[in-house]
């Protein structure tokens, strides 16, 4: 089978021949039809977070496919089930988090495309309890964007605890930053959109935000303050400053909501002490979601409530995809067709 493998941080990937692999017990064989290029995935391959993947592996954590094989005692899932394989490739199923709904906490997790081979390859074994059933009428290329785009940014609106009408300021409006803004309006709020690329700006403008912010013309902090400040802030850059960006713009009782990553060499966010106990400011770091989360979404896609922006690109191509992300050159999501 076809593969795009890290096999060194400082190298491209490299597009191998390997053999399909086996499920074990409790997996299933998926053969992939598409998979989601996200910003982690360069971050897997660039090895830019303290922990780090082991090469040589298949990052990809977008994957969506159908089912081929079934291992040893998988019984609740089906040879030509479509399913998605999402970040939470595994969590141990007994631990406080897991037995609470936030298994996307649980220590002993497995990370799809990280941790354990992922998504960019033709063929790829996963956790048979941990792939999500993909509903029908939702084609492929979108629901592969759905499985980490679309689900970390709903995990993000969920968090925020958004009210009707409050004013919601997405910073970065790009594969994740398009469908987060239609959460946000799904669940009543205002949404003013942030971004530096103009084309971007127009994208969040056709999905209906109710304002834009050109940060790369105008100061973000004052052009939110000017329409009242900001209730909540969902941050989806990967640059510190910008979290401070949002910090600032937020009116008293404020949320913001911490969601991108940024490489570890960019240093930490400066958090003011004053402003943040003074105003009434909540923190709130949002990590992925949990499968009933990815149903959720899948549900209201196929209910028609939200638009998937997204190329497709031939795998053989992803180098030249990481590099049209890194220099947003990339309309929304990228995905690759297998």
């Amino acid at each position: 089978m076809k593969a795009a493998v890290v096999t060194s941080f400082s190298a491209p990937l490299e597009i191998q021949d390997r053999p399909v692999p086996a499920p074990a017990a409790g997996q299933v064989l998926v053969r992939l039809e598409a998979s989601g290029l996200c910003h982690t995935d360069i971050h897997a391959a660039h090895g830019d977070w303290p922990v780090k993947p082991s090469p040589p592996f298949v990052p990809g954590h977008e994957g969506v496919g159908i089912v081929e094989a079934l291992g040893q005692g998988v019984t609740h899932r089906a040879v030509g089930d479509r399913v998605a394989m999402p970040w939470l490739g595994h969590a141990c199923g007994h631990c406080r988090y897991c037995i609470t709904g936030w298994e996307t906490l649980c220590e002993e997790q497995q990370n799809t495309g990280y941790s354990v081979d992922g998504g960019f390859a033709e063929y790829a074994v996963a956790d048979a309890t941990y792939v999500v059933r993909v509903p029908d009428g939702v084609a492929a290329r979108e629901a592969a964007p759905l499985t980490c785009a679309g689900v970390t940014t709903y995990k993000a609106v969920k968090v925020a605890h958004i009210q009707p009408t409050e004013r919601v300021a997405v910073f970065g409006i790009g594969g994740l930053g398009h469908l987060a803004l239609q959460y946000a309006r799904i669940v009543g709020g205002s949404v003013i959109a942030v971004d530096v690329e103009q084309a971007k700006l127009d994208l969040a403008a056709e999905l209906g935000a109710d304002h834009v912010v050109n940060a790369a013309t105008s100061d973000p902090v004052a052009a939110i303050e000017a329409l009242g400040g900001a209730d909540v802030a969902i941050v989806l850059a990967v640059i510190p400053s910008v979290f401070e960006q949002a910090f600032a713009s937020l009116r008293r009782g404020g949320r913001l909501v911490c969601v991108g990553l940024p490489p570890e060499s960019e240093g930490p966010m400066a958090l003011p002490i004053f402003p943040t106990v003074l105003k009434g400011i909540s923190v709130i770091g949002s990590i992925v979601g949990t499968r009933q989360d990815l149903t959720e979404v899948f549900d209201l896609h196929a209910l028609g409530r939200t638009r998937v922006i997204a190329e497709t690109r031939s795998l053989d191509d992803v180098n030249e995809c990481i590099e049209d992300v890194l220099a947003g050159r990339a309309p929304a999501r990228l995905v690759f067709e297998l």
